[in-house]
């Protein structure tokens, strides 16, 4: 990650972003100015101007009762009409408000779920999914201010300044120069005020980020708070991240409220001049009776706007820091990328190389070396078990066939094809992966069993259930494949989730197998299931199989020991027991291994 952004430059981000999304729908966005324009020029100051005809009528003389209506009829008609279009402007104003809003943000939730699931793992692996989705949610309600703050007050403020210069600068032009110059020192006085608390405001929203992240963390983890008798530490934990939050809004909420003092101040100097101005309009200048009141008129109306000068900047600074999180997430660099063009990956027997590979993690300035110069062939149709010590990289090494993440030198080819000149859904469309902790949504059985192929049919679905030793408990189940199975499965137990992920991995039908410890969290009966129905997955491709307990690999073609990133030894079981090396020496010190 870069240097954090400034302020000013991540509200430009934000607009930037936001303009992607609502240049899609322009009719809607220019109609809701329209319709704005239209709305406050019609009713602020259409009906006060031909109001002030009316008074300079009035004015002028009596008019006999009988000629009322041949008098005054223009100005009634004109009200009439002028009140029936602003009625009109009115409510297409909240049509393509909503409108738009309704379409921009669907456009934005689509972004943020592209830039979240394009993103690495290492990415996904540094913040709370909390947050994120917190973030996600803030930045869609911050556009729906944004869009309302523009609609009201800042338009009006414009269409006032621009009508109250049409009408009275021919009429008063002295009066409208002495009214604008207290104005724009109005807004001057505003908008540097905006700018000192801009960051006060995304100070708040990190706050808000950072509590929602922590309640989500612990409602995730909900188990062992619980099993540990936790609660009152991750109350403490959550109580602090809240007096946080309190702390960053009482120090926004003194700012914004002296912001308010100084303003309201300059409000009132404003109006003490202008009162001044308009009693003695009359006696000095010779203004008429109308044009006085549709002088106090405007001029009411113009500092009434101005006064939502600071809600309206209140509310961008609020917006703009609420939209600061996912601004800076749309911002952050794809670790793992495809490259222009890339191509889809095509497997036609399912042979992998690791050819020269250099990786390494890097943590700020710190740089984990994993891999260097790392060479492994694995021929077509081969199961292969990685074995070693903690830390030796077999997870690492899968990740990086699946491009999870991206090494930094090297290659790694499936039969032939670099997986950098590929697309990343098309080369993890030929790889089965299945790890410790099974992945299943809040979704029903039937629904992750198919999720890595969501056309089968029912009878599909069925059969992978039973290839994988998964159907019998699925059937006593109240709704069978029905079923849902709660957030990550939780309504299941764990080597009944192992045994869904393995009907997964059986219905895509993947060339390739990745299995990270599949068993290493399972009792002897689960496990003795979850292996039937690994050992009839693994027929016929080439697999991948990541163990601690080696008596989980020892039937397979080929075992390779990691030590340090590099290939320590090699070969079937047997031959590595005669060996006496390292492996052996693991076999021996694992009390009841056994080879099937």
């Amino acid at each position: 990650m870069g240097s954090p952004s400034k302020p000013s430059s991540l509200a430009v981000r934000t607009l930037h972003y936001y303009w992607q999304a609502t240049r899609r729908h322009k009719a809607l966005f220019f109609g809701l100015i329209a319709a704005t324009i239209g709305f406050c020029g019609l009713l602020t100051y259409g009906n006060p101007y031909v109001m002030s005809l009316v008074v300079d009528r009035v004015s002028a003389g009596s008019v006999p009762a009988d000629q009322v209506f041949s008098v005054f009829g223009p100005y009634i008609a004109a009200l009439i009409v002028i009140n029936v279009l602003g009625q009109t402007c009115s409510k297409l104003q909240d049509y393509t408000l909503w409108k738009l809003e309704i379409a921009v943000n669907y456009d934005l939730a689509t972004m943020a779920f592209d830039a979240l699931c394009n993103q690495s793992m290492s990415f996904h692996s540094n913040r709370f999914g909390g947050t994120l989705v917190a973030q996600t949610s803030k930045f869609m309600s911050a556009y729906n201010q944004l869009i309302e703050n523009i609609q009201f007050p800042f338009l009006p403020i414009i269409c006032s300044i621009v009508f109250t210069c049409t009408l009275l600068l021919p009429v008063v032009p002295a009066y409208v120069a002495i009214l604008m110059v207290l104005l724009v020192g109005y807004a001057a006085i505003s908008y540097l005020m905006y700018k000192r608390i801009l960051h006060l405001n995304e100070k708040a929203a990190s706050a808000q980020n950072q509590l929602s992240g922590e309640l989500s963390d612990a409602v995730t983890n909900i188990l062992a708070v619980k099993t540990y008798g936790r609660e009152d530490y991750e109350k403490g934990v959550f109580d602090q991240a809240n007096r946080e939050v309190v702390e960053r809004d009482s120090i926004r909420m003194k700012s914004s409220l002296a912001r308010g003092i100084i303003t309201a101040a300059v409000t009132v100097v404003i109006m003490g001049v202008v009162t001044v101005f308009i009693s003695g309009g009359n006696a000095w200048f010779g203004i008429t009776p109308g044009t006085l009141v549709m002088m106090f008129t405007y001029t009411v109306t113009i500092t009434n706007q101005f006064n939502f000068i600071n809600t309206g900047l209140q509310r961008f600074n609020r917006a703009f820091g609420d939209a600061s999180g996912l601004t800076g997430v749309l911002d952050e660099p794809r670790l793992v990328a495809d490259v222009p063009n890339a191509r889809p990956l095509k497997v036609a027997r399912g042979a992998i190389d690791f050819e020269d590979i250099g990786f390494w993690y890097a943590d700020g300035e710190v740089k984990t070396q994993v891999f260097n110069g790392f060479n492994l062939r694995i021929p077509a149709g081969q199961r292969i078990g990685l074995v070693g010590m903690s830390g030796a990289g077999k997870t690492t090494l899968t990740k990086l066939l699946l491009r999870l993440a991206d090494i930094q030198e090297g290659r790694i080819l499936v039969d032939g094809q670099n997986v950098s000149d590929v697309t990343q859904q098309s080369l993890r469309r030929q790889i089965a992966y299945v790890p410790q902790e099974s992945l299943l949504f809040h979704r029903s059985i039937a629904e992750n069993i198919a999720y890595g192929r969501p056309g089968a049919t029912r009878e599909e679905v069925r059969e992978a259930a039973a290839q994988a030793n998964a159907l019998e408990f699925i059937e006593r189940l109240p709704d069978g494949f029905d079923t849902l199975v709660g957030e990550r499965g939780i309504k299941l137990s764990g080597g009944q989730r192992q045994r869904i992920a393995i009907a997964r991995a059986m219905l895509a039908d993947a060339p390739i197998l990745v299995l990270d410890e599949a068993t290493s969290a399972l009792d002897s009966e689960s496990e003795a299931l979850v292996q039937q129905a690994l050992s009839r997955l693994m027929e016929g491709r080439t697999a991948i199989v990541v163990a601690h307990r080696l008596s989980t690999v020892a039937s397979l073609d080929r075992i390779v020991l990691l030590a340090d990133g590099a290939v320590a030894e090699d070969g079937p079981h047997a031959r590595l027991i005669e060996r006496d090396g390292d492996y052996a020496r693991l076999w021996s010190r694992q009390t009841g291994a056994y080879l099937e």
